[in-house]
């Protein structure tokens, strides 16, 4: 520690004799005075300079004001804005799906404001799509929808999965903020109380029912076997399934499960093969049913593949390739062929993301306009009277008529059958 200079007494600052000294022998010279570099900038400019100095800060200046405008979401203010948002998985062995529920969603938003947006009272509001990953996982869910409460939207289109959609429900029910999965399909999402729950396609219920109606009347099956990925979605189905195709007098001759990651199932289908099934049905999604489907052709097996909608769409072709024509599947929904403006979404899907559509973005489509519809009847962009006017939801959408019972189930849910010939789905059957 360097020694004071100071002296402290009689709780008083003084300076020390000797410095006292030093000060009364010299005294302060006066401080120089230096001019600011822009003042001799100024002064030392050639003549003529004086133009471009002011053009060069009017251009600074305009640069500043565009840059301010820019940083403005949307740029310019376009408005009060509504946030909607939407959870699927984006990434991981089923972004396609999830990335195609999303970019459902996203068209409908980009129609409707391209058409004025919503008009609640004195005010237009243009809607904006809020997107969060929920990586297929039940815990990812949670995190997405509690990402998405506070972000401020009013209402979620989502989640892909019966997994995620049921713990995430939650979250959204104590937020009193509108979750309609256009995919999930688990009857107990909706059967949780829970004021805030939609789907706008049929349930497992109806979809497990008809595959095992399917099975026994239509492909004259005699001998089942089950397999299962342990997933909500995956299980619950196969479970229905499984107790429609006994009450027909179907024989499930074995039950087997693997996880919704697995790859390798030689093990399972070779026991299931000495048991001669006529149908191997699977409860799960594309990305674990296409590998599945391969093996069974690989191991010589005659069976056909009976799935659900997690299985039903162009993922499956793609990825299964020549082992595809093994499948007979549902889609807990209207067959997009019989969609009166089918072919003009699917035209305009592909112009605007430059791929195919899936299966379930008609469905997303429809969910935002639910959410509109039910807007306009609460007059006003408030969570809590959104969710007091959803109930009341009936209006003709792209994929038919959106109506739902004191569950929150879509009225008369329709389920289509479809085989694969020539690497394509075809529609065999429709049932309400």
């Amino acid at each position: 520690m360097r020694p004071s200079r100071c002296n402290w007494s009689n709780g008083s600052f003084r300076l020390s004799k000797r410095r006292q000294a030093e000060s009364a022998g010299r005294s302060r010279a006066p401080r120089p005075r230096f001019k600011s570099r822009l003042s001799i900038y100024a002064s030392e400019r050639r003549p003529g300079a004086d133009m471009r100095y002011k053009i060069a800060a009017l251009g600074t200046a305009l640069i500043a004001a565009f840059v301010l405008a820019a940083c403005k979401p949307g740029g310019a203010d376009q408005g009060p804005v509504i946030k909607i948002g939407s959870a699927a998985p984006l990434t991981g062995e089923i972004a396609h799906l999830g990335k195609d529920n999303e970019n459902g969603a996203r068209m409908a938003v980009d129609d409707i404001n391209a058409a004025g947006g919503v008009k609640l009272g004195d005010k237009t509001y243009r809607l904006e799509l809020v997107g969060e990953d929920d990586k297929a996982d039940p815990r990812e869910g949670t995190l997405a929808a509690q990402k998405l409460v506070d972000e401020g939207v009013v209402a979620v289109i989502g989640h892909l999965n019966s997994g995620t959609s049921i713990p995430a429900s939650r979250i959204y029910a104590d937020a009193n903020v509108v979750q309609i999965s256009p995919s999930a399909t688990n009857p107990k999402y909706t059967l949780q109380g829970f004021r805030t729950t939609y789907r706008v396609v049929a349930n497992d219920n109806q979809q497990g029912a008809v595959l095992a109606n399917f099975a026994a009347s239509e492909m004259k099956a005699k001998r089942v076997a089950i397999v299962d990925d342990r997933t909500q979605y995956g299980q619950g189905l196969a479970d229905v399934f499984e107790r429609v195709a006994k009450d027909k007098g179907v024989d499930v001759i074995d039950r087997e499960f693997t996880t919704n990651r697995a790859t390798d199932f030689n093990a399972i289908l070779t026991k299931i093969r000495s048991m001669k099934p006529d149908v191997v049905m699977f409860g799960g999604m594309d990305s674990v049913a296409a590998p599945m489907a391969r093996q069974m052709k690989e191991l010589g097996m005659k069976a056909t593949m009976l799935a659900g909608d997690g299985v039903c769409d162009p993922g499956f072709i793609s990825i299964a390739g020549d082992a595809s024509g093994v499948l007979t599947c549902s889609v807990a929904g209207r067959a997009l062929e019989k969609m009166a403006k089918g072919d003009e979404f699917t035209k305009r899907y592909k112009q605007k993301f430059g791929i195919d559509c899936q299966r379930y973005s008609p469905y997303s489509y429809d969910a935002v306009f639910a959410i509109v519809d039910a807007l306009k009847r609460a007059g006003r962009p408030d969570r809590l009277a959104l969710v007091d006017a959803m109930s009341k939801t009936s209006f003709e959408g792209l994929t038919g008529h959106i109506e739902f019972d004191e569950h929150g189930d879509l009225k008369n849910g329709e389920i289509s059958v479809y085989d694969v010939r020539d690497g394509k789905l075809n529609l065999l059957a429709s049932f309400h």
